[in-house]
């Protein structure tokens, strides 16, 4: 098949196996959000999941994360892993929402990486999952997908985002990152991948 073909091969058969993709990182608001996209970086959602509730119950508001100490929040998150720099990033960033944006999470790309602990990709799931912008996160389950279904030969995450950009709508671009991390995870993994087994793989 062509490449207009293929895409709407994927498109379709993601969406038959994933029409409503549920944010798979537990939270209440942008403020969570953010916080829970933050402590994923190098972690598993579950992981996050079994971490943030603690979290939450302690400070869910920047007004209250600034009231604990950073080793009182490192003790918290430390089973995500890199908790000295997390701590540190969640603090700040909770600062910082305070004094310069009114303790509202930003709403552009511009202010939202400004925070420490929060790259494009962090930036890309606050404001597509939390403000319904259209975005297109990619992490690593995005990144080896697209290059195993032939969307993208782009060796760096930046790429393999803009070739995904050029190849779907914009309007499909929130439930489409959702529905290929859990696709990617059940059907197309990294390691012991069976192409004969995976829906998509098998037909391309």
């Amino acid at each position: 098949m062509n490449k207009i073909q293929r895409v709407a091969f994927i498109r379709k058969t993601l969406s038959d196996y994933y029409p409503n993709p549920p944010i798979p990182l537990k939270h209440h608001d942008p403020y969570t959000l953010l916080i829970a996209v933050v402590l994923s970086a190098r972690s598993t959602d579950n992981m996050v999941n079994r971490v943030t509730p603690h979290l939450f119950a302690r400070a869910k508001t920047p007004e209250q994360m600034v009231e604990l100490s950073v080793e009182e929040i490192r003790q918290i998150i430390k089973p995500c892993g890199l908790s000295p720099q997390k701590s540190q990033a969640i603090h700040t960033l909770s600062h910082i929402l305070l004094d310069e944006h009114e303790a509202q999470v930003p709403r552009t790309f511009e202010e939202l990486e400004a925070l420490p602990g929060v790259g494009h990709k962090t930036a890309s799931v606050v404001l597509s999952q939390a403000y319904g912008i259209p975005a297109f996160p990619v992490d690593t389950h995005i990144f080896r997908s697209a290059r195993r279904w032939g969307l993208s030969q782009g060796k760096t995450i930046a790429q393999v985002e803009k070739d995904l950009k050029k190849c779907f709508r914009k309007d499909e671009w929130i439930p489409l990152h959702l529905q290929i991390i859990y696709f990617a995870r059940e059907f197309c993994p990294s390691r012991g991948h069976n192409p004969e087994n995976c829906p998509i793989c098998s037909h391309l």
